[in-house]
């Protein structure tokens, strides 16, 4: 890399693309809201014991309490060769609990959903797709000093030149790039070859980043927080001013997981030449590992972890619709629970007595096969009351910056009595629509008797089928 640095100084230069500083009264920042963003964790007490309402959760004091006892065992390294498996009606938290769980267990750790149908692939058998998950759920912390220039960027300024190959157009001969931290600033001079890796990293001024010095590579680690409340990004992340100097050494930590690994190794780079380019073109997205290929990466992993710079972490593996798995997978999922790293896994489904897929005369519990429901800690999550729904409907509606007039929460309750859970929840952002072009700010009783006359839910919608099953246009037969 080269760089040339200018002296430290306590002012601050101010870059021609800089932004300022965000003011007091800027509008406040809110992110992506997600299905369960009001999940934070289990919420037990010190006791193991789980209060009516706590970390975003309403109600499952049985099923929450019994997650707490795997947490344990997990954390305890006394779960393997075993799977929690979460049995209930849909809409009553089974995802919820398995992300909790996931929390709980610590905020770095791998977290990898899937649902049972996505085997079905044409592109990779069936049982790579499990294994893949399998992968991507062990996490490996990797810890290094290295010399870095870690800071906020004031300024990013690419300076061009002709090109040398040719006549036409210009090409960036290199970047100016101001870093500041507590103690100072440095303005670098950087190759143009990184300035590629910034703008594939998509770093703007305001971002904390780091340099390696002698790699030239350039990680994002976050947005200044200085610009925390001027900013409404997807997931972003906010980080302090680094402290000390823009030039020092420190110890990096990186996470990537052993699919990652996996994918690395197993891509083939590749000629230049216009066959090879051609060939890469039309082959399939989708690489399949071998065992060889895994069983090497291990190597290289356990070689890692035994000289003290690595750690496997290992993460949690979440399959949704386990009944949709067939007898192929499922005995394939025994081989990778007794493997020796293996992740958390965690299954759910909401069928009884079933048909277990690929078989035509074998009907067992949830359609999963006997010898592997004898590995399962299986719990049960309960339904919801009317009082328990109305307090997850205002805590969705507080999350999602929603307000209620009076009597709203009790229909929005009665609704999902009647309907369900997921029901009475997908009206509240259609209803606050409704209020907003009507000139309110708030939500009312009319809002959600519109939304009825809009929209069925799924009893309804069952109960509006005729006889002999069919629609004919708007009128049933």
């Amino acid at each position: 890399m080269k760089a040339s640095t200018s002296t430290p100084s306590t002012s601050t230069p101010v870059a021609h693309n800089a932004l300022p500083p965000p003011s007091a009264s800027s509008t406040a920042r809110s992110s992506r809201i997600a299905p369960h963003s009001h999940i934070k964790g289990l919420g037990l007490t010190q006791d193991g014991l789980a209060a009516p309402d706590g970390a975003g959760f309403i109600g499952q004091i049985n099923a929450r309490e019994a997650c707490g006892v795997v947490v344990d065992l997990i954390k305890s390294r006394k779960f393997s060769g075993r799977a929690l498996l979460l049995v209930g009606a849909p809409g009553t938290g089974k995802t919820a609990l398995a992300l909790a769980v996931s929390h709980e267990l610590g905020v770095k750790v791998p977290f990898c959903p899937m649902v049972g149908s996505e085997v079905y692939s044409t592109e990779v058998k069936k049982t790579e797709v499990l294994a893949e998950a399998f992968r991507r759920a062990i996490g490996l912390r990797i810890k290094e000093t290295k010399e870095v220039y870690e800071g906020e960027v004031t300024e990013l300024t690419p300076t061009e030149s002709e090109n040398p190959l040719s006549g036409y157009g210009k090409t960036v001969s290199h970047v100016i790039v101001g870093l500041k931290t507590v103690k100072g600033t440095k303005q670098l001079r950087l190759d143009p070859t990184i300035y590629e890796a910034i703008l594939k990293e998509k770093i703007v001024v305001g971002d904390v980043i780091y340099v390696e010095a002698n790699t030239g590579a350039v990680k994002r680690v976050g947005r200044s927080d200085a610009y925390a409340s001027s900013y409404d990004l997807e997931s972003e992340t906010y980080v302090p001013l680094p402290k000390g100097d823009v030039h020092k050494r420190k110890e990096l930590v990186q996470d990537v997981t052993l699919g990652d690994l996996d994918a690395a190794n197993a891509r083939p780079q590749g000629g230049q030449d216009i066959m090879s380019v051609m060939g890469s073109l039309v082959k399939s997205g989708r690489t399949e590992v071998t065992d060889k290929l895994r069983r090497e990466v291990n190597k290289v992993v356990k070689g890692y972890v035994d000289q003290g710079v690595a750690e496997v972490v290992p993460g949690v593996v979440f399959i949704d619709e386990v009944h949709m798995l067939d007898i192929e997978c499922f005995t394939y999922l025994n081989a990778l629970l007794e493997s020796p790293m293996a992740p958390t896994v965690i299954l759910a489904t909401n069928r009884g007595n079933a048909l277990v897929r690929g078989t035509t005369d074998i009907v067992s519990p949830h359609g999963i096969p006997v010898d592997l429901l004898d590995r399962c800690l299986i719990v049960k999550t309960d339904g919801y009351t009317r009082e328990q729904i109305g307090k997850v409907v205002q805590l969705r509606a507080n999350v999602e910056g929603l307000k209620f007039g009076p009597g709203v929460l009790e229909r929005i309750a009665e609704e999902g009595e009647r309907g369900s859970m997921r029901y009475a929840l997908q009206l509240l952002t259609p209803a606050s629509i409704l209020a907003g072009l009507a000139g309110r700010n708030q939500i009312e009783v009319e809002d959600i008797g519109e939304m009825n006359e809009l929209f069925l839910d799924a009893k309804t919608s069952a109960g509006n089928i005729g006889v002999d099953g069919g629609f004919d246009g708007g009128r049933m037969w």
